[in-house]
């Protein structure tokens, strides 16, 4: 996804948890509510979290220096593990806590004018994040066209991966929470809303678990996608002048730039001359099918030298 279409959803998301936020304390106050206030302190994690990734995406954007020849591309990737940290440390926990702390400590049951505050908080904040939710998915679909699935292991963007699913992760808390002080009140027992909390924590606790596990990938270097790989393929087997090539080495610096590295055999016939206009031509040619092949760097080796474990 674009970095303007990124900020976009950010800040959409930002707004949208902020006055969420906001409802839900005010709620939780009203109602004692342990569900609520874990929701609350959800939403103000996500707000966080929010500032974190716009501060990842300005500072991937610093031009490349001699201490970071190849920019802070990757420091987009570095703030989203950070936020899956604070998700698990700060909501999954706390969420946890409370849960715990109610049943023990016990709790009354909302009242009749109480537990309107809930829903009415509830059934806003629904709506609040399931816009924020629409937004984020509609952003991500117009780059990745194909199932949430496939787009999922093959995008790069931890950004946009983030949004999309603290959100959805944020509409999962508040059906939970809206089943638990429900329970409670109708069954006149807290214990469901306490219940509601804990299963607001371990979402959380998993949510930050599956953010951390694809971001590590792309923090520590991540190949490019399987469709970049093969258009790299193609493009280099349309020059007949190149009799073999392989060990095709690519990484993601940040989600619009990929480094290329390989290894190609030219034909015996070709001379030593000429090679440098193909390689210019080649390296064009790439770049001009994918801008995002930012760094590119073709070594010119004997077939003999190295081992073609993945040679066309």
């Amino acid at each position: 996804m674009a970095t303007g279409g990124s900020k976009l959803v950010i800040f959409a998301s930002i707004a949208a948890n902020l006055l969420i936020a906001l409802l839900k304390f005010i709620a939780s106050v009203f109602t004692g509510s342990a569900a609520m206030l874990s929701e609350g302190i959800h939403s103000i994690i996500d707000t966080v979290n929010g500032f974190l990734l716009l501060l990842g995406v300005r500072r991937s954007k610093i031009a490349p220096s001699k201490q970071h020849p190849f920019g802070h591309g990757m420091e987009v990737y570095f703030w989203s593990f950070i936020v899956a940290i604070l998700v698990f440390a700060l909501g999954g926990g706390v969420a946890i806590y409370e849960g715990v702390k109610r049943i023990i400590e016990g709790s009354e049951h909302t009242g009749e004018i109480q537990i309107w505050w809930n829903y009415g908080v509830l059934l806003g904040s629904i709506l609040f994040e399931g816009l924020s939710l629409l937004i984020a998915w509609k952003a991500f679909r117009k780059t990745h066209p194909n199932g949430f699935a496939s787009a999922l292991r093959e995008s790069k963007d931890a950004t946009s991966i983030a949004i999309i699913v603290e959100n959805a992760a944020a509409v999962a808390g508040l059906l939970i929470a809206l089943v638990g002080v429900t329970l409670s009140h109708f069954l006149h027992n807290p214990i469901y809303d306490s219940i509601a909390s804990i299963v607001i924590g371990l979402l959380l606790t998993y949510v930050a678990f599956f953010m951390a596990a694809e971001v590590k990938h792309l923090l520590i270097g991540e190949t490019a996608s399987s469709d970049d790989i093969q258009l790299i393929r193609d493009i280099v087997d349309d020059y007949k002048e190149i009799d073999t090539f392989g060990n095709i080495k690519t990484m993601h610096l940040s989600p619009e730039e990929v480094m290329v590295a390989m290894e190609v055999n030219f034909n015996d016939d070709i001379p030593v001359t000429k090679l440098e206009s193909i390689i210019h031509d080649l390296k064009s040619r790439m770049r001009e099918k994918a801008p995002r092949f930012k760094h590119i760097y073709i070594e010119s080796n004997s077939k003999r030298q190295y081992d073609f474990d993945d040679k066309v």
